[in-house]
């Protein structure tokens, strides 16, 4: 089991945190432009795991030589399910360097897109204030 899965099922921020690097660039489902860095994207992770309700994922692909890794998910987002797909880049030193998050279906994508406006203010005063 990839340890980010491992985290993000157990739902612990920190470790999350650990795994990634400190120019990690993150990749939005529902944002045009990409994040970097790793105080944004841990902030916007936690409110990930403040929108989604009952993570599980149900299938790991990785490649052979170990630093790509594609971790299918579902999850609850209000009253829909979600399905989505974590697309992970390890670096040198076996972190996160690069995330990318694709959801479906629309309905979903859309309810999670209205969840995290909300949560998003909370992830900027978290980034702010550190």
């Amino acid at each position: 089991m990839h340890p980010f899965r491992a985290a993000a099922e157990a739902g612990d921020h920190d470790a999350i945190e650990a795994l990634l690097s400190d120019d990690v660039v993150f990749t939005s489902p529902v944002v045009f432009k990409p994040y970097s860095g790793k105080p944004i994207t841990a902030a916007i992770l936690r409110a990930v795991l403040r929108v989604f309700t009952d993570i599980r994922y149900i299938r790991e692909i990785n490649d052979v030589g170990g630093r790509d890794h594609a971790l299918l998910f579902e999850a609850g987002v209000g009253e829909l399910t979600i399905t989505g797909c974590d697309f992970l880049r390890m670096n040198d030193d076996g972190l996160i360097e690069d995330l990318t998050v694709m959801v479906r279906p629309l309905s979903a994508a859309k309810a999670l897109a209205a969840a995290m406006a909300v949560e998003f203010e909370r992830a900027e005063r978290e980034v702010a204030a550190d």
